[in-house]
């Protein structure tokens, strides 16, 4: 009888038993709403365990193998195991991310998953241009279609989050990050932002449930990208005005294209650092945007603000961090050393935890993690996906729409009137000169630490595949003389000229020398701030000593940021910006050079004169003494140099040429609300099909708070055969003609409105309108 009812009493505990932990489960039940599953979920959260969601590491250790022993990697292990960590960050391959996510999953309390972040930028392992090089499209479709193929690598080797798209707004070019951003325009910057989003998320919410999307995250929130003097991590100091009108759009058009995470930034705003700041964070992200998803900081930017001078120690770093509204700690490793003894002390409301907690939990339930935390986790994708031939197919797309054709003057070896480019296919002697051509490293660019070096096509192998044509090729000079003990940190003060006789004589018997010249791929990115933009090292004095021997000279630049480049671009007869163009560099700088592909690229950033003039950029404001009126030094101009840019925002030239006619205004007067039409005709006049951009400017002539000079407002993109006209319609609203005052405020005036359309910033039609 006792034993009998010992079995009775230990099979009821063990009913019980398992009844608790099918309730306890009830959070994995995906018929339930989600926000009902993140309030069963959170009841049974400790106060540890989330802290612990609001921590991420990085890979510490190969998952694969044994556990770690010893020192800080064994603590971040035993965290994982207790359910301490919310997300790991370069753990990246399907066996290793099933490694560490079984660990979460079947090895901790609660089996919450994690959610699995990696720098996927410009792509995974296939890569596309570099961010600032896509821009120079202008073409969104085509950016969004590279933003699918990295999310399709990304999601195949068990990435589900990306630290990308970067919107900072960026005019200065000696900042190294301009190479990851989209230029300097807040409108531009706004549609490639909705680009960037949709195509790493896809279009709508419920496309996150899908195994070839992942989150996005918009960076560096905000005002990262004019920080000054360029110098990395640096201040920023600018008014509200320009936060409001030039900074913040591109990051409020991510969120109203349903970006799910967002990523803090280095600088101080207002002597605040961004990453404590809560009137980013609280008062606009989180209130007037209504953004739901998370708030990650950059790498270790908690503890950062005690450098700052913000916080003295890591306790009140961590309150005013949490205060403020950053939900997820990367790399600082304070959340889960002291927020729980914060909110225990009362320092730190538990209600602010569960707010990011239930931030963090919502993108991993929309990302379907708690349905199948596996679901990125396939062998067979992994292997299918990644370096697929339609994955290159769509980065040489994308690297040929984003070569911008510079200059190109009349050649010798061409009809009457057209320039030295493209390239004949048979019949000519052809010299390929620099060490970049012949360079398959770095052409992948920067931020591209999942891709295999030595990968991307050269130049030289491009130009290979036009076999009619006699090319020889020389080094001429190396660009880069060693590498430091820290990665990717490459010494780039190379004097030797030992390259220069051999590279003369090749090139004085050539009809044509094709010269590839620029920065190597390390010298943009994070932490390379430059004081000098010319063509480093050797290269201006060996592209001087080629000209000398044979001035028909094609200049292809492969750099991430613009260049100052005044002696070239008067003396060089074609001048192609090829930025650094990923996997399929070579192809792409080829099938331009020799015609196959008519360039249509135009700049996002203007490129100055000398590093002096930095930052430049066309939407400026205008002096109270804008022009020499009274013939004498008391103007606004520099005495050694002209004021405006070497080429132009919005610049770029095509084997063909494009006139503008009969720009119209549908009428001469509207009233607030009312739609203006404008259009214009755009025709091809030269000999080849192409494709133009066509771009709308506007200023506000008089307002309440001075405006910029021109504002782009509107651009198309239009395909145009030799000979045709098409009419481009364009629409201004209340939503293009009104801006922000200094509190924040959009205020939509009446007055009058200059307009401008053509195909730079510099130049274009002019008409006008009155708003009423």
């Amino acid at each position: 009888m006792k034993n009998k009812q010992l079995i009775t009493i230990g099979l009821f505990a063990l009913f019980t038993s398992t009844t608790m932990i099918a309730q306890n489960k009830s959070y994995l039940d995906k018929t339930k709403p989600t926000e009902e599953r993140i309030d069963l979920l959170m009841k049974q959260m400790t106060l540890e365990e989330k802290v612990g969601q609001m921590n991420q590491y990085n890979g510490f250790w190969e998952v694969t193998g044994p556990a770690p022993k010893g020192g800080n990697a064994e603590l971040k292990y035993k965290h994982l195991r207790d359910g301490w960590v919310g997300s790991m960050l370069s753990v990246r391959g399907v066996k290793e991310v099933r490694s560490v996510q079984k660990i979460a999953v079947e090895e901790t309390r609660l089996g919450i998953p994690l959610i699995i972040g990696f720098d996927v930028i410009h792509g995974y392992k296939t890569l596309s241009p570099i961010p600032l090089a896509e821009a120079a499209s202008w073409d969104m479709e085509a950016i969004k279609k590279s933003a699918q193929v990295a999310a399709d690598e990304a999601s195949a080797v068990g990435i589900n989050w990306t630290f990308g798209p970067n919107v900072d707004v960026a005019n200065d070019a000696r900042w190294g990050r301009v190479m990851e951003g989209a230029g300097e325009d807040p409108y531009l910057g706004s549609k490639i932002a909705t680009a960037r989003v949709t195509g790493f998320q896809g279009d709508t919410k419920a496309d996150l449930l899908k195994v070839n999307t992942i989150a996005a995250c918009a960076k560096h929130f905000a005002a990262y990208g004019l920080a000054e003097a360029g110098l990395e991590y640096n201040t920023v100091d600018i008014s509200n005005s320009k936060l409001y009108n030039t900074v913040l759009p591109p990051f409020k058009a991510a969120v109203d294209a349903g970006i799910r995470t967002f990523m803090n930034s280095f600088n101080i705003l207002n002597g605040v650092p961004a990453t404590g700041n809560s009137f980013l964070q609280r008062e606009i992200l989180k209130g007037k945007w209504k953004f739901d998803g998370f708030v990650v900081s950059d790498w270790a930017s908690v503890r950062e603000m005690i450098p700052h001078g913000f916080a003295k120690d890591g306790a009140e770093a961590t309150q005013k961090a949490v205060t403020a509204g950053s939900d997820m700690d990367m790399e600082s490793y304070l959340y889960v050393a002291e927020l729980a003894k914060l909110v225990k002390e009362g320092k730190v409301k538990e209600a602010m935890v569960d707010d990011a907690v239930r931030r963090i939990l919502r993108v991993k339930f929309e990302l379907g993690l708690f349905d199948d935390p596996y679901k990125y986790c396939d062998e067979a994708r992994e292997k299918s996906e990644v370096g697929s031939k339609a994955n290159n197919d769509g980065v040489l797309d994308m690297a040929k729409k984003s070569i911008v054709l510079l200059k190109n003057a009349p050649s010798p070896f061409g009809r009457a009137g057209e320039g030295l480019l493209p390239l004949k296919k048979s019949g000519q002697k052809i010299a390929l000169i620099g060490a970049l051509a012949n360079d398959k490293n770095s052409p992948l660019g920067s931020w591209r630490i999942a891709s295999d070096d030595n990968t991307a096509v050269s130049v030289l192998e491009g130009m290979q595949q036009y076999k009619d044509n006699q090319l020889t090729y020389e080094k001429g000079a190396d660009l880069t003389v060693g590498k430091t003990a820290f990665i990717d940190e490459l010494v780039f003060n190379t004097t030797d000229k030992s390259g220069f006789d051999a590279a003369q004589k090749v090139a004085a018997s050539a009809d044509v020398v094709v010269m590839v010249l620029g920065e190597h791929g390390f010298q943009t990115g994070e932490g390379r701030s430059r004081t000098s933009l010319d063509l480093p090292g050797v290269q201006q004095e060996l592209l001087e000593a080629i000209y000398k021997v044979n001035p028909n000279i094609v200049l292809v630049l492969n750099n991430g940021r613009p260049l100052a480049l005044p002696w070239a671009a008067e003396h060089i007869p074609a001048i192609v910006e090829a930025w650094q163009l990923g996997t399929q560099t070579g192809n792409a700088v080829a099938q331009v050079l020799y015609g196959d592909y008519n360039p249509s690229g135009k700049l996002p950033m203007s490129f100055p004169r000398n590093v002096g003039q930095c930052p430049i950029y066309y939407n400026h404001y205008s002096t109270g003494r804008p022009v020499n009126a009274e013939k004498n030094v008391f103007w606004s101009h520099y005495t050694d140099v002209e004021k405006t840019p070497q080429f132009p925002f919005g610049f770029g030239l095509s084997y063909t040429t494009f006139e503008y006619k009969n720009c119209k205004v549908n009428k001469s007067a509207f009233a607030k609300g009312e739609s203006v039409k404008i259009s214009v005709d755009v025709t091809n006049t030269g000999n080849y099909d192409g494709k133009e951009v066509a771009q709308l400017y506007i200023q506000d002539v008089a307002a309440s708070l001075a405006r910029p000079v021109k504002e782009l407002k509107g651009f198309e993109l239009i395909n145009l055969k030799k000979g045709e006209t098409k009419t481009v319609s364009f629409t201004l609203t209340d939503k293009e003609l009104g801006f922000f005052d200094n509190d924040g405020k959009y205020l939509v005036e009446p007055g009058t409105f200059k307009i401008m359309v053509g195909g730079s910033s510099d130049k274009g039609l002019e008409s006008s309108f009155e708003l009423q």
